[in-house]
């Protein structure tokens, strides 16, 4: 009988069925609390619910029981994955390794922790590491491919994914993935088919879903050159990523300078400079200004979440903010409409990162909340007293330029672990 329960949950697992198979497993766990198979099958429904606490609690248990289960450490390392604990999660994983060194499947697990690290040559090498023990082995092929074309290796990433797809031609993980590589090599137009491929296995696979977004997308040409800075740039690691910021920013200012100290080169230097200062805003706007237009096509809307169609709306508001700025001082000539325009253009900054990822859930939204409430209560004052000039103006700028480096800062650390 027990042996039947615990086939028919792991039936349910392999349905996604979470919610019904976490009952009947928790049936079985009151009869006998100790059954390492059924605890750590629990565990694993509980990570998919996203009960990560009750999670872990099993697996300890688990372990407590078990210590030498290569398995349940490898299900703690999924564990502690979820909890961001990337350095204990290799622990884990190498834990697992030691007690079962011929699992393929352990290495390739870690090789995509180290991708995910953007520590590319220890990724191929443990892709290589679980090639060797089974070579068609699909995580191991699709990390492998991967880590070759962050490592600028693209033929040999192209002929990795072909061996992936000939394993499994109708792989969803595989067809997405390499939809997202060809994206990064500039290919959006084939991109497309292997997303499309991915989505008709599997529906609800949100990475495919993503990649089909970025693909429709980079049917336009400013978009394709945001993708190539945006790839160019999630690649670097962190001190990359900031040696890149802020000398971009030491080179603009230098620039700046050299116009002002120098009349004659002010025609060639101010349209650069200007050229600079648009490139550097439209990376933040971009993403949420084609999710607007994308919300136009009758089927991209459907491929946008929640999130991405509140900060689209947002910085579609902002922007009407700015153009009803600008329109009203063109009508009236009268200066003090530009500071709506103002404020309207450089809200459209922290309004575009508002769902961005952070330990805090609410600090963008608490940031772009009283930016919003200091740059309203400024252009009231200036209504009120006539002048462009109040505190609370600097302190709204003030704001604003620090709201650059802070988001900054917290989209490094967050994609840097």
């Amino acid at each position: 009988m027990r042996g039947e329960i615990i086939q028919r949950a792991h039936i349910l697992l392999q349905q996604k069925r979470y919610v019904e198979a976490e009952k009947m497993l928790a049936s079985l766990t009151q009869d006998n609390p100790n059954d390492v198979l059924v605890l750590s099958m629990l565990a694993e429904t509980k990570i998919e619910l996203d009960k990560i606490d009750e999670a872990e609690e099993l697996i300890n248990t688990a372990i407590g029981i078990d210590p030498e289960s290569a398995h349940l450490f490898y299900i703690k390392t999924r564990i502690q994955l979820e909890q961001n604990k990337y350095d204990a999660a290799e622990n884990s994983i190498e834990t697992a390794i030691k007690m079962a060194p011929d699992e393929a499947d352990y290495h390739a697990y870690w090789a995509s922790i180290k991708l995910s690290r953007k520590q590319y040559e220890a990724a191929l090498n443990l892709a290589n590491d679980a090639l060797a023990i089974e070579p068609d082995n699909l995580l191991g092929l699709n990390i492998r491919s991967n880590a070759l074309i962050k490592l600028n290796r693209k033929e040999e990433s192209y002929e990795t994914i072909i061996g992936a797809l000939r394993e499994d031609p109708n792989n969803a993980f595989t067809h997405a993935n390499y939809g997202w590589n060809l994206l990064e090599k500039g290919n959006h137009k084939k991109a497309l088919e292997h997303f499309r491929e991915s989505l008709k296995a599997d529906p609800d696979n949100r990475y495919a879903q993503a990649g089909m977004v970025a693909a429709l997308k980079a049917n336009n040409i400013f978009y394709r050159g945001f993708l190539k800075y945006a790839f160019f740039l999630g690649n670097l690691t962190a001190k990359y990523q900031w040696a890149f910021i802020i000398g971009f920013y030491v080179g603009v200012r230098i620039i700046a300078s050299v116009a002002e100290s120098n009349p004659a080169l002010q025609p060639y230097l101010n349209p650069l400079i200007i050229l600079l200062a648009i490139f550097a805003f439209s990376t933040w706007v971009m993403t949420p200004i084609s999710n607007l237009l994308f919300r136009l096509n009758p089927y991209g809307r459907h491929l946008l979440d929640e999130e991405e169609i509140k900060s689209s709306n947002f910085v579609g508001i902002s922007m009407l903010i700015f153009l009803a700025g600008i329109i009203c001082y063109l009508v009236t000539f009268n200066e003090l409409f530009l500071s709506i325009a103002v404020f309207g253009f450089t809200m459209m900054v922290p309004l575009s990162v508002i769902f961005a990822k952070s330990k805090s859930k609410y600090f963008f939204v608490l940031y772009a909340a009283g930016l919003a409430i200091v740059g309203i209560t400024a252009i009231t004052l200036i209504f009120i007293n006539g002048k462009m000039g109040n505190p609370l103006v600097t302190v709204y700028l003030l704001g604003f330029i620090a709201f650059q480096w802070v988001a900054n800062f917290v989209r490094i650390k967050e994609s840097n672990f």
